[in-house]
């Protein structure tokens, strides 16, 4: 069983940055993909940011377009630790964010989440 468990999130000015950080309790560096989901309210879940593991380049990332130049993943295989640094926060960006493994199923082209995080509050206003 993996345990996922966000923090760093909270209230911020819209400019500002967080940076959120996801303690798993597991051996990130051997997950398929570990990323970061958000949720605002009446909008569905939708993927912010993933890095898979590549055995040929040690790891591709994807970023959501609305995201894109403002947010970095990272991860800190080590600590067995994912972040998430946002910068230029927007109030679109307002939402409840989550982290997430997934794994490669046998014979598929698609990652399938198999574990969640509880989630972490981001609100962005002034």
């Amino acid at each position: 069983q993996v345990h996922l468990v966000e923090s760093g999130g909270g209230l911020v000015q819209p400019g500002g940055s967080l940076k959120l950080s996801c303690a798993v309790s597991g051996s990130i560096a051997i997950f398929g993909a570990v990323g970061w989901y958000r949720q605002a309210p009446g909008k569905e879940r939708e993927l912010v940011a993933r890095i898979s593991n590549n055995i040929t380049s040690g790891g591709t990332t994807f970023y959501a377009d609305s995201v894109k130049g403002r947010f970095t993943i990272s991860r800190d295989n080590a600590k067995n630790t994912l972040y998430l640094q946002m910068n230029s926060l927007k109030s679109e960006d307002t939402a409840v964010y989550y982290c997430a493994k997934a794994v490669l199923p046998s014979g598929k082209s698609f990652y399938t989440i198999d574990y969640w995080g509880q989630g972490t509050q981001v609100t962005v206003s002034s």
